[in-house]
């Protein structure tokens, strides 16, 4: 079967919806760091595809059994074959709601760049409302071809990072609590 990639207007739901999976995932996951809402789903506002990812920072990648065996006890799948070696991951578990997991080690230049890059789409709507129109017309112009669509995203993506650095060193930017919608607010689910 052929996914279509389709952007849908922004759903006030989505950190609900990651809250809820965040409180699933964190008692299973003992040693992992952070446990983040990331990606497009995690900017207020952003029209995306409706697919809640979530990023899981753990001290190490290997070995696997502290994240993998927890994860896939709970249904999630996961992928072995993923190229990206920075990163493993997972997808729900089948029938369930679309669910990107994608566990990262804390620190790593990855982990950093998913959390600056959406901090930064927050602090600056216009550049949001940017990347929306930017993946509307790729998600029109690749339908059915994701690997297209990921890769005409690059360059809007690379150009936004380099503002998002400049921008971490004016304001000091540190991942952390979702400053943007209150004190008592965070898509950052901290250890118990």
């Amino acid at each position: 079967m052929t996914r279509t990639i389709e952007i849908v207007p922004y759903d006030p739901a989505w950190p609900a919806e990651f809250a809820a999976l965040a409180a699933r995932l964190r008692p299973a996951l003992a040693d992992a760091v952070r446990i983040d809402h990331i990606g497009s789903t995690s900017v207020p506002g952003l029209d995306a595809k409706p697919v809640i990812d979530v990023q899981i920072s753990v001290p190490a990648l290997t070995p696997d059994d502290a994240f993998r065996i927890p994860l896939e006890g709970l249904g999630f799948r996961y992928r072995r074959d993923n190229p990206d070696l920075s990163k493993r991951y997972f997808r729900e578990p089948e029938g369930a709601r679309r669910v990107h997991i994608h566990v990262r080690r804390a620190g790593s230049l990855d982990e950093q760049l998913n959390l600056v890059f959406r901090d930064f789409l927050r602090a600056r709507p216009d550049t949001a409302r940017r990347y929306a129109r930017t993946k509307r017309e790729l998600a029109a112009r690749h339908p059915h071809d994701g690997q297209a669509y990921t890769e005409g995203k690059g360059p809007f993506i690379w150009a936004t990072l380099r503002q998002a650095a400049a921008w971490a060193q004016e304001t000091g930017w540190e991942p952390g609590p979702d400053r943007a919608q209150g004190p008592d607010r965070t898509d950052g689910v901290s250890p118990r």
